[in-house]
């Protein structure tokens, strides 16, 4: 993984800082996640935020091992 600095004011810092804790990250690993969510948007403005988010989760869901293969031949 490559190194990025950045400089944001103070008030975006306090609100990074204050979701990563809600969400049990480190700052930069909440801003990773929010630039990460920012490029799929900006790529489909059509989608909305939740969809991406979930998108996401799903992905990471699949990639623990969590997602069973469904039977579509059963009907």
């Amino acid at each position: 993984m490559a190194a990025l600095s950045i400089r944001i004011n103070e008030d975006l810092k306090r609100v990074i800082v204050a979701r990563a804790r809600g969400q049990h990250r480190k700052p930069s690993e909440q801003a990773r996640r929010y630039i990460e969510i920012a490029l799929i948007a900006e790529e489909n403005p059509d989608l909305p935020f939740g969809f991406i988010q979930g998108i996401l989760e799903a992905r990471a869901e699949k990639d623990a091992g969590l997602v069973e293969e469904l039977d579509w031949s059963v009907g």
